[in-house]
């Protein structure tokens, strides 16, 4: 059984190394078997880096439980994760994102499955940065930065005279994460300023190479997957929510990857960015061991949520999946 790895590399090129492909050209080639009452064969998913780490977690778990089973998970963006989907490629795109109505028209399904949210991340050496934590970004001013390009120094964003550029980094991949943080600024992915960098660790290593720059990354590529504390070189920039112009302390959430999640939960952190995260299929699956997994995923897959660094999914929306997944 192939190894699914659980810790995530600090660059893209590292990321690259961890690929958990799907062989043969995906599960059209995989025929899930029946030995008795113990399922076995093979079920695939691809796309979200936001979601990839937790799908890796629920991966193992549910392999524990049927050894004779193997979910192979691939990375490679939201974008990449419904093409694939609506492909047959595989089982379940990955998608950080709503599904279009043309989506939809095409047969995508989308199970919603967890929720995080995409953060405004800029290098924890910034000369800036106690003034920028203090002060936060609101939205008009991220507006300033991605959209209309009004804002392009420091001091720009914080009424002073200083001039230092501000490097810009946006995702060059369609990815639910950019869409996302357009969402919030009231554009789409295609209208965000900025140089574009493939990949959530992309985007992520670009911000620790450079002291001057701000990025927009999922919550899982600015903390630490295993102690939910900031990556070396990396810090979100807290949102001024109510643009006052300061952090208040109902606004402070930022230190752990637990406290931010709690506000997300709590409806304390804007929504966008904050989002629910889909397994997406091309209509019902039928894939045994597809819908096995997608099963575990919407019942006690969730209790792996919280420990990750996600939000569980309220019940209701659970339950409605689940009688979506009855209706074949």
């Amino acid at each position: 059984m192939r190894k699914i790895f659980t810790q995530l590399f600090p660059s893209f090129l590292g990321f690259l190394l961890l690929s958990l492909a799907v062989s043969c050209g995906g599960n059209k080639n995989v025929e899930p078997q029946s030995n008795g009452d113990e399922l076995s064969g093979r079920a695939s998913l691809s796309g979200a880096f936001a979601l990839y780490p937790l799908a890796v977690k629920w991966a193992e778990d549910f392999q524990k439980i049927h050894p004779n089973v193997r979910i192979d998970v691939e990375g490679g963006g939201a974008g990449k994760g419904m093409t694939d989907a609506l492909a047959g490629q595989v089982d379940f795109g990955m998608v950080s994102r709503e599904v279009s109505e043309a989506e939809i028209a095409k047969g995508a399904l989308g199970f919603p499955v967890a929720k995080d949210a995409v953060v405004p991340t800029i290098n924890e050496a910034n000369p800036f940065y106690a003034e920028l934590v203090k002060h936060g970004i609101t939205q008009e001013q991220a507006t300033d930065i991605w959209i209309n390009g009004a804002i392009k120094t420091w001091g720009q964003l914080l009424g002073t005279a200083d001039e230092t550029a501000i490097s810009v980094f946006t995702r060059s991949d369609a990815c639910g994460a950019a869409e996302t943080w357009a969402k919030w600024l009231g554009k789409h992915q295609e209208d965000l300023l900025g140089e574009g960098v493939n990949s959530d660790p992309g985007v992520a290593n670009a911000v620790q190479k450079n002291i001057n720059s701000i990025g927009l990354n999922n919550i899982g590529y600015a903390y630490d997957n295993n102690t939910h504390k900031p990556l070396p070189g990396i810090r979100v920039l807290p949102v001024d929510a109510n643009a006052n112009g300061q952090i208040d302390p109902d606004e402070d959430f930022y230190a752990t990857k637990d406290l931010l999640t709690k506000a997300i939960a709590d409806g304390k952190y804007p929504s966008p960015p904050a989002r629910d995260l889909y397994l997406v299929s091309n209509g019902i699956p039928t894939n045994p061991v597809a819908v096995a997994f997608l099963k575990y995923v919407l019942t006690e897959g969730q209790n792996a949520n919280e420990g990750v660094g996600y939000i569980t999914i309220p019940q209701e929306k659970l339950d409605a999946a689940i009688q979506r997944l009855k209706s074949k």
